[in-house]
This record gives C-alpha cells, structure tokens and sequence, in this order.
C-alpha cells in the first residue's frame, strides 16, 4: 500500500468478540487522565507564526494576521500560571497519576510546572512541538519536530518517550512516528473503548484517546458545557456503563484536561467529584498511559489481541 493511503481504515475492529482482558487487581476498567500541557505553544507571532490563536479558551476571538491578540494570550496564561496547580494538586493529594500531553514548546516556556508534574511521577507523551494543525507540513520539518520532543523528554526524564499524540496529525505522523524507532504506541485515534495493534505498523500499539470524555467541550461552543456539573455527569455517565460493561469485558476510559478550562474556579471542582467518585468503586485501575501501553504490550502481544 502507498503510504499517501495510510492509515488504512477499519470499520470492523473488536466487534462482537473482543479480547477478554485481565487488567492488574481484577479491574473492571483502566482510567487514564491526559493533562494537555500547550500553553506556550500556541500560535502567537513571538513564535514566529504568521497569526494568532483562536482555540479552545474562554474568549472568542478571529485570527489576528500578522498581530497579537492579548486577550487570547492573557487567556492561555492562565493555564500556566494557575490552572496547572490546581491540577496537580487534585491528583497529589490523593495519590493519583495522570500522563503530560506535552507540546515541546510549551515546556521550555514553562518548566517550572511541568517539572512538578515529573516530580509527581507523571509520565510525558509529546504532543507535537508546536500546538497546531501538522496537516500539510513539510515533512522534514515535522521529523524535526518529532525528534525535539524525543529529546525533550529524554533530557527531563533520562528515558525516551513510548507515546506520541500529535491531536492534528498529517497523513505523514505516524509513519514518522515509527521511523523514530522509540515508540511503543500512538494516542492519535479516537475509535474503540480498547487499545489495538496497528494494521499498517504491525509493531505500534494505538491507544485511543476521547474528545468526548474531554473538558475541551467547555471552548468550543456555546452548545458544549457551561457549568462544571455538566463535565462531572458527562464523566460519570460515560465511567458507569464501561464499568458496568466490565463486570465481563474490562474497558478502558481516557479523560483530556486543559489547564486554562478546567483550572478555573468554577469548573476544577468537577474534576475533585469526579476523582472522588472513581475512588468510591473498586476495581478501578486509574493509571499512566505509559504503565497502560506497557501492560497491553506484555499482556497482549500483536497477534493476540
């Protein structure tokens, strides 16, 4: 198959006979939690882009090309000068651990926070360099990109990173991603409540992600959540049926948490309900995406799941 017609589609997946998974404990589901670390690497013209941010934050705003638009700044600042440790605080104090979705540039902006959150035993998946759409990037310029997260991490953590989640991927992401030669899997699909091995790489491991079980909702629209309770239901709504399901087919459940959205006073404290809600129920395994990549990988070798 050319590798312009990649990644291949699969309408069929699992289907009715999916794997009959055994996570640690006896859990009935593993939830992993992904701190989406991108303020700072955002488009802004002091990061030599041509425009400025319109996304997912609490000010609508049109691309200002060729200027700044502080307001939408001053927005993503709050992310990384609050929201970012009222974050850490609701997993610390109650001994969790989430994954750092981490855009390369954002980090280096930022360090101070992300360093805590290593300090914490977060584990980090690059999040591409820069906080944009890679669709249409030379792809020279995207293996760089690739390569300065691989980097980045290596130099904070002293190990390569395992996962990618590029968000807006190019049709040349993955494939890239496996040319760099140290990833376990990719978080860049949103297809199925269970990891799967990939059909065109058979060695990579694809880890969906949710869009849905996710507090950007709160910055797309005025149709998405408004007030806090509204994410609190959406989460345990969607956790009681995979958990109810996982009486006989455990399941998997990712929640994406922005710093700028989630971190306000009036939305964090969904995010302490919700937290308090999974630790009412046993058999819950909350975990790394990492530690959930590494036990699929041992447990469920391409060719058996």
């Amino acid at each position: 198959m050319n590798d312009t017609f990649k990644p291949a589609r699969d309408f069929i997946g699992y289907a009715n006979q999916p794997p009959q998974v055994q996570w640690p404990d006896e859990a009935r589901i593993a939830v992993n939690f992904c701190i989406n670390y991108e303020e700072g690497g955002e488009l802004c013209i002091l990061n030599g882009d041509d425009r400025s941010e319109i996304r997912l934050s609490d000010v609508k705003v049109v691309a200002r090309i060729g200027g700044r638009d502080l307001n939408i700044e001053s927005s993503y600042e709050y992310g990384s000068r609050v929201g970012y440790w009222r974050l850490l605080q609701a997993f610390t104090e109650r001994d969790l651990k989430a994954t750092v979705n981490l855009v390369g540039l954002a980090g280096w902006q930022n360090p101070r926070a992300l360093q805590a959150m290593i300090d914490a035993g977060f584990d980090l998946q690059p999040h591409g360099w820069r906080w944009f759409d890679y669709y249409g990037l030379d792809e020279s310029e995207e293996r760089e990109y690739i390569r300065n997260s691989i980097e980045q991490v290596r130099e904070l953590t002293g190990q390569p990173p395992l996962g990618y989640y590029a968000g807006l991927p190019s049709l040349n992401t993955r494939r890239l991603v496996v040319e760099a030669g140290n990833f376990l899997y990719d978080s860049d699909v949103y297809n199925d409540d269970l990891p799967y091995w990939s059909r065109d790489y058979p060695g990579l491991l694809l880890i969906p992600y949710s869009l849905d079980t996710n507090d950007s909702k709160f910055g797309r629209g005025e149709n998405d959540y408004q007030l806090g309770s509204e994410f609190f239901t959406y989460l345990k709504d969607s956790f009681d049926i995979l958990y109810a399901e996982g009486e006989s087919q455990p399941k998997m459940m990712t929640i994406g948490l922005h710093a700028r959205l989630i971190g306000r006073p009036g939305r964090i404290g969904s995010l302490h309900n919700f937290l308090d809600y999974l630790l009412e129920h046993e058999r819950v395994w909350i975990c790394r995406r990492d530690d959930l990549a590494r036990y699929w990988a041992e447990h469920y070798p391409n060719g058996v799941a």
